[in-house]
């Protein structure tokens, strides 16, 4: 899911977004979480010569001030700046949803549990039998495992245990100082390391697909068969990005960015109802029932004295996966040496990569089968829960082991 506007709206005292007032010389990496702030020191000449400022910082006497000694200040995503990535960051105390929503078939896991990766609590969820064969489901970028509350009971009531967690900064799980793919792979394999040794299938949706994939190509002998929803980049600019390169699109980036929030200061306040955040995600998937979008609200967003918002680290920015590029992925997909399975809705929308079935079909790896669904999006699990669960659950039997599934 992509953050509104409004997901992405907090603002300081100076009238910037997402960094508090500094009061010395040091400049601070933050983005709209309020506490603890990450300092840095021994590269602040560095990162001030090759980033633009965008925002005025403070000097010890409260003044504004610029980027000078006395008073300055770094506004960097997290997303993009920060190494460390052991520090996560608590989210506040919030209200209970004002009201309970239920969504026909939609069903809460059977099971919560956390797992910890490289410092980070991942929010992990189950749905089925414990004792059942695990399969391994990942969301795409900005949604979170309840968006598979009506999907995933399909595929355990057929007999699986589904397992899905909250990527970091994502739904429960705990936000982080780093945010790249080499980091939402790592946190797969750990995820991956609690369901015992044996190969079993992967599942993704959008980013989820890819994530899945590029998870296969790390560990080949973890994985027994592969489902891609809509999860298969083809169309955005290729190229290796070298450390210059790098640090001109950073600069590049941030002015768009921040030139962006600035803007929202004054016109923009958090929905206030569950059915005012409903309709703002609306705006972004339209193809999605009202219904179903304040079921949503109720099990991915939470309730603040400034209203209702997504639980989703606002730090966090589309496509902020480091140097990774998308369609990076399609080129690994024909090296994958199990049964795949690709799924993909045929309707364009904003949410969607784009692709087309004459962008994936050259790439199958052999055996390799594509299902292109008429008059679908991009969220083909949602839109068509039954017909594409049938999909999922043809193609695992196809390829169970001799033996069955264990």
């Amino acid at each position: 899911m992509a953050a509104t506007a409004s997901d992405t709206s907090a603002v300081d005292t100076d009238g910037c977004v997402g960094a508090p007032a500094v009061t010395g010389p040091e400049g601070v990496i933050a983005g709209s979480v309020p506490s603890p702030y990450r300092r840095l020191r021994g590269i602040r000449r560095d990162l001030g010569n090759r980033i633009a400022g965008r925002c005025p910082g403070r000097a010890p006497d409260g003044r504004p001030g610029g980027w000078g000694r006395t008073g300055w200040r770094l506004l960097v995503s997290t997303a993009v700046a920060d190494p460390d990535e052991t520090t996560s960051y608590p989210d506040r105390t919030v209200s209970p949803p004002e009201e309970a929503v239920t969504f026909p078939g939609a069903r809460r896991p059977d099971r919560h549990r956390r797992v910890t990766a490289s410092g980070i609590e991942l929010h992990v969820c189950e749905w089925g039998d414990a004792s059942a064969p695990p399969l391994l489901l990942a969301h795409g970028g900005f949604d979170f495992t309840g968006t598979f509350d009506v999907f995933a009971p399909m595929l355990a009531d057929a007999g699986w245990r589904v397992v899905s967690w909250d990527q970091r900064g994502h739904g429960d799980s705990d936000r982080a100082a780093l945010y790249t793919w080499d980091a939402d792979v790592r946190d797969a394999a750990a995820v991956l390391d609690t369901l015992g040794s044996d190969p079993l299938p992967f599942i993704g949706h959008s980013k989820g697909g890819a994530l899945m994939l590029h998870l296969a190509n790390a560990l080949p002998h973890r994985v027994s068969t592969m489902v891609n929803l809509d999860g298969l980049p083809s169309h955005q600019a290729m190229s290796d990005v070298s450390d210059t390169e790098r640090t001109r699109l950073l600069r590049e980036q941030l002015t768009g960015w921040l030139d962006f929030r600035r803007s929202l200061v004054g016109r923009q306040r958090r929905p206030g109802t569950i059915d005012e955040l409903a309709e703002r995600r609306g705006r972004m998937n339209p193809r999605m029932t009202h219904d179903w979008l304040r079921y949503l609200v109720t099990v991915g967003a939470r309730r603040d004295d400034d209203g209702w918002r997504w639980k989703i680290d606002p730090t966090m920015r589309m496509g902020g996966f480091g140097p990774w590029r998308p369609q990076w992925s399609m080129l690994r997909l024909p090296g994958i040496g199990v049964p795949f399975l690709g799924v993909l809705g045929l309707e364009l929308e904003v949410m969607g990569w784009g692709t087309t079935p004459a962008d994936v079909i050259p790439n199958l790896p052999p055996g390799g089968r594509l299902e292109a669904l008429e008059g679908v999006g991009h969220f083909v699990h949602i839109e068509q829960p039954r017909l594409v669960a049938d999909l999922v659950l043809e193609h695992l039997t196809a390829g169970a082991p001799a033996g069955g599934w264990s």
